[in-house]
């Protein structure tokens, strides 16, 4: 009895993007700076479950936790808002000028997170820099490698494959905020959220929020890449593909899909 249907998800889809549009910054910044640590924090747990079990699968299992987390306490997920903020401009809502400032504040909020639980947990595994030999170290490091030497080794058709991971990636990402919209119980929420977000973990997947947790982190323990083979080989082409594939993939795909509903019910 608690099931939304899709039509409903949709109207609630748009008017979240224009609730998300117009919080202050301050709140956005905490917000997002808090889902950026807590992200960060779900992406160290798979790692962590990952080389204890030696099935990164298993990983990926216990990864949604972080997602479920920062939708249920109404955080600010940049990638999520990909998929509602522009629905929310295409329906006259909001203004693309509020729309831009909105991801611009919520990208840096997420780099403040992300970059401080970063350093709490390289500081953690590390025993404050005295023992690298925690299996844990070598996981990050292998881990963010494989995010931008991978891709620099291929050159053009590297920045390409990113950008394509991070668009297969964010197509789930904000397919999540929308089962999120599913049903009305606690319960039915987690179980809708957490299918999406098992789909693109599992399979590795680009998500730009992880990874501005994940590269900074690589750098800290002394991976081999720069800051601007992380920018340009990563960030760059990983933010482009996760708001292509939220924006288009998920947000607008669902909106042609059940804007009919939307209209029968506007009149």
């Amino acid at each position: 009895m608690d099931y939304v249907k899709p039509g409903q998800m949709l109207e609630s889809l748009i008017a979240l993007g224009e609730t998300k549009s117009k919080l202050p910054v301050t709140q956005k910044l905490v917000r997002s700076g808090l889902a950026g640590a807590i992200l960060g924090c779900a992406t160290t747990l798979a790692l962590t479950a990952s080389v204890q079990t030696n099935m990164p699968i298993a990983g990926a299992v216990l990864f949604p936790v972080g997602f479920v987390l920062i939708l249920l306490l109404g955080l600010e997920l940049v990638t999520g808002s990909f998929a509602a903020l522009p629905l929310a401009v295409l329906k006259g809502r909001t203004s693309a000028g509020k729309m831009a400032s909105s991801f611009a504040w919520a990208l840096i909020g997420h780099v403040i997170g992300g970059g401080l639980y970063a350093a709490l947990y390289t500081m953690a595994i590390t025993k404050m820099g005295h023992d690298m030999s925690n299996p844990l170290v070598q996981a990050v490091i292998s881990a963010a490698e494989g995010k931008t030497n991978a891709y620099i080794h291929l050159g053009g058709d590297g920045w390409m494959l990113a950008f394509v991971k991070a668009v297969l990636c964010n197509w789930m990402v904000a397919l999540g905020v929308i089962m999120s919209l599913s049903s009305a119980s606690t319960i039915g929420k987690i179980a809708a959220m957490w299918m999406p977000i098992l789909l693109f973990f599992g399979q590795g997947f680009e998500h730009l929020v992880v990874n501005m947790f994940l590269l900074p982190a690589g750098l800290m323990l002394g991976a081999n890449y720069s800051f601007a083979d992380m920018l340009v080989w990563n960030w760059i082409p990983v933010l482009l593909g996760n708001f292509a594939g939220g924006a288009i993939c998920t947000g607008l795909l669902f909106y042609l899909a059940h804007r009919e509903r939307t209209a029968e019910r506007a009149k």
